[in-house]
This record gives C-alpha cells, structure tokens and sequence, in this order.
C-alpha cells in the first residue's frame, strides 16, 4: 500500500514568539526537523506544506528528504495547508497527518498509526491515556474532501463525522499529545 507522510509545517507560530520550526531543541535539531525525521523513519513518502519564503524551512526539510510544497494559501489556516499537501502528495492508499510542532511523537506510534490505516482503517489515531493525538490517518477514501479543505479546522471536521469508523490506535507515547506553542512547552513534562 502506498501510505504518503503529510507534514504540516506551515503555521505562523503567533504565540511562539518567533520561527518555532527552526527553534532548536536540546540536541541542536530544528522542531520541524526533528517531525520530519520521525515521519520518514515510518513513511518512505513524505510530503510537507510550508508558508512561502520559507526557504531555510524548505532546504532543511528537503536534506531530510521530504518534498515540500509551498501553500500559497497558508495563511487561511491548517485546512488549506492539508488540502495542499494532499493535493501535491496525489493518488495515494491512505495520508499520515503529522504536525510539525510536535517533535517528540515517537516513531512506533507513527509506525501504529500507518499499519492501522494498511490494515483498512478508514480513519486512525493514537490514543495516549484516552486522549486523541497526532498523527491522523485518513484513507484515500477521503482524499476529495481533503483537497477542497480550507480554514483552519483542519480533518476534524471528517473525524467528527466518520467518528465511529475512527480506529483508536492505543499508545505508550505522551508526545502524540504534545504540540509546542511556547517556548514553555519544551520543558521536560512534570511525571506525576
């Protein structure tokens, strides 16, 4: 099965303060380098929609070897930036949504996700302690609707209405529900 790695990378990171994707973590690797390798350790495809001018952002993600497309339209929010990369990603068996401020999902609970949707999932999540996360798997099934996305509401809008279809994929991986907004979410989390 063709299974193509969606990266969406092209958020203003407003509450950030500056470029979050190029912040680097700990380890000296760019936020979005750090997504961008976790998704290709799973997906041999990956496809990342990035503002225009960002060109740094682009030649980084492209040594990773990940395609980028630039959404013209970036700035109406994350459902036009998925109907770009879905539309540049092309025919496919099924798309893994990731989020290119979530560095810290692991590889396996992307791996879960892209078997899930392998298995004939029509939609997939991960589950960490009953909470939703990211990656989304989606089927080509919803490729169409995809393509004409717009706003920023993203799939939620599929996921709420195919909800029982919904393959919940459980997961030992906090990070499928930590996404870095400000510089205060890159702190170790507290373990209770």
């Amino acid at each position: 099965m063709k299974i193509v790695g969606l990266l969406l990378a092209a958020g203003t990171a407003s509450r950030f303060g500056a470029d979050k994707l190029l912040h680097r973590l700990p380890h000296g690797v760019p936020i979005a380098v750090q997504a961008a390798r976790h998704l290709r350790s799973a997906l041999p495809q990956v496809v990342a929609a990035v503002r225009p001018a960002s060109d740094e952002l682009e030649r980084l993600l492209a040594a990773e070897g990940v395609r980028t497309v630039v959404c013209e339209r970036a700035a109406e929010g994350m459902g036009a930036s998925l109907a770009c990369a879905v539309r540049a990603a092309g025919a496919a068996d099924g798309y893994v949504v990731a989020l290119a401020d979530m560095p810290f999902v692991r590889p396996s609970s992307i791996a879960a996700v892209r078997d899930a949707l392998a298995a004939g999932a029509v939609l997939a999540a991960p589950y960490f302690h009953a909470r939703r996360g990211h990656p989304v798997g989606i089927s080509a099934r919803f490729r169409a609707e995809l393509e004409t996305l717009g706003g920023d509401e993203g799939a939620r809008r599929i996921v709420a209405m195919h909800g029982a279809e919904l393959v919940k994929v459980p997961v030992g991986d906090p990070g499928v529900i930590r996404d870095i907004d400000r510089p205060a979410d890159l702190a170790p989390p507290i373990v209770a």
